[in-house]
């Protein structure tokens, strides 16, 4: 296996983590502000690196220059490939958006340490091909999010008996595979390797907010800040445990089973959706019924079907992130809110009200941003294979494109708001918009580049699943 020319991934994941420890001693809010920018800007760049560094060897996987733990354990922890390779720079940027656009008014109930060792334990998770990493990994992913909730003076009781049970699975699932190897096909047919399968994929599931194990996620964006819920739910790490965990090892009927929960979980969570008054819970269920249909894909197996998959993923991580910081810039602003009564918030906050809707139509397909190509190919994909299937997407992405209209209307017309402070936004938050919008439409303007990588790696992807049948 090929190495990178510089340890990339290892500097990806370290950087936050040794930055969190600096910012920690800063007691100067504004401070630790500009630090913590400075060091999401510097892991997007490690991440960035990275993706660059791996396109310039042609190469389907690589290992990390002078990988610290392949020299001491003779474990090759991180590993980049063409599945991974984009997901990193996406959390990294994730990341810097949301302390990016944080405003004073957020900053002392928005922990930037915290923030900053999640975002490493993330970018580990994201860069490890090895099940007990991921498992480990994601377990502790938990403990950051379980203590701001606590310290919030929340109650954890939702939220800790859907993550201890998620945790239970994990653990069961991967104490039952024999020897501990997920991808030997000669385990493919052993009853203790269907089991574990089975409960890999009820931990995945669970992590996804699958129906009806979903109702962690909205207590999650009630007790959370909104900064902490999204960057806990965008980057679909259930989604990364299935392709990297289960799907060696899933059987076609597991595969099925995973499909039809998330397909009936997209098409619930758009229902819902629309029927939200708040508006925390609106982005929770939207979010879930985009995030859903990454799992419809994977029971397709089939190329266009699985690349449309992986290429919805990327789409929705993008456009979703930016809906969802779009949605805590105004609620800095105005508080928490509700979408019962028009705001009329559009005069006081343009910008915002177009990366809203920029963003929200970016995560329905809408034509010209990044997930168009994506939805297309999912569509087609299904039909092909069911078109009932097929259907069903149809009408979720239809339900969100009327709660995503519904919600800017709400918040962004039909009223004059009479303020007696500037709500403009801000410079740094001017640059996120910028970000965002380029990201969006120039995915969507020029998309080969990211649809040819989701076609191999979704080509590798089939290659494992059929290697076991």
């Amino acid at each position: 296996m090929q190495e990178l020319h510089l340890p990339w991934l290892e500097l990806t994941v370290f950087v936050p983590l040794i930055g969190a420890v600096i910012v920690r001693m800063i007691r100067n809010s504004d401070l630790a502000y500009r630090v913590s920018i400075g060091i999401c800007t510097l892991t997007l760049g490690c991440a960035v690196g990275e993706w660059i560094d791996f396109g310039s060897l042609g190469t389907f996987e690589a290992l990390d220059h002078w990988d610290l733990f392949h020299s001491l354990f003779q474990i090759d922890l991180f590993v980049i490939d063409e599945l991974n390779a984009p997901l990193l720079p996406l959390a990294a940027l994730l990341y810097m958006m949301t302390v990016l656009s944080t405003l004073r008014t957020k900053m002392n109930r928005f922990s930037f340490p915290a923030t900053l060792v999640s975002e490493s334990i993330l970018l580990a998770t994201l860069s490890s091909r090895n099940p007990l990493s991921i498992i480990v990994l994601s377990i502790i992913a938990i403990i950051p999010v379980w203590l701001e909730i606590k310290s919030r003076g929340n109650c954890t009781r939702v939220f800790s008996a859907h993550m201890g049970l998620f945790v239970i699975l994990l653990l069961s699932g991967w104490l039952l595979l024999p020897s501990g190897t997920p991808g030997d096909p000669e385990l493919s047919s052993n009853t203790a390797t269907v089991a574990a399968g089975c409960l890999l994929t009820a931990a995945a599931l669970l992590r996804s907010g699958i129906v009806p194990v979903h109702c962690w996620m909205t207590d999650l964006f009630e007790k959370a800040t909104l900064g902490t819920a999204i960057m806990f739910v965008t980057p679909m790490t259930g989604a990364y445990m299935v392709m990297r965990i289960v799907l060696p090892i899933a059987p076609s009927w597991a595969l099925q089973s995973i499909a039809i929960v998330s397909l009936t979980t997209s098409v619930y969570a758009a229902g819902m959706a629309l029927v939200q008054t708040d508006a925390r819970r609106f982005f929770c269920y939207l979010f879930l019924s985009h995030s859903s249909l990454v799992l419809v894909g994977l029971e397709l197996l089939t190329p266009i079907g699985l690349t449309g998959a992986l290429c919805v993923w990327l789409s929705v991580g993008l456009a979703m992130g930016g809906f969802g910081l779009t949605m805590r810039s105004v609620e800095a602003r105005i508080g928490r809110f509700t979408l019962t009564e028009y705001r009329g918030l559009y005069e006081h906050t343009p910008t915002l009200a177009a990366l809203f809707l920029l963003t929200g139509l970016a995560s329905i397909g809408f034509p010209g941003t990044i997930g168009f190509i994506g939805t297309e190919l999912l569509v087609e994909g299904a039909v092909e294979v069911y078109p009932l299937i097929g259907t069903a997407v149809v009408i979720a992405a239809a339900l969100n494109s009327i709660a995503v209209m519904h919600a800017y209307f709400r918040i962004f017309t039909g009223t004059r708001y009479a303020v007696s402070v500037s709500l403009r936004v801000r410079p740094v938050e001017r640059i996120a918009v910028l970000i965002l919008a380029v990201l969006i439409l120039g995915g969507g303007l020029w998309p080969q580049p990211g649809v040819a990588s989701r076609f191999h790696a979704a080509q590798a992807l089939i290659r494992t699943s059929r290697g076991h049948e």
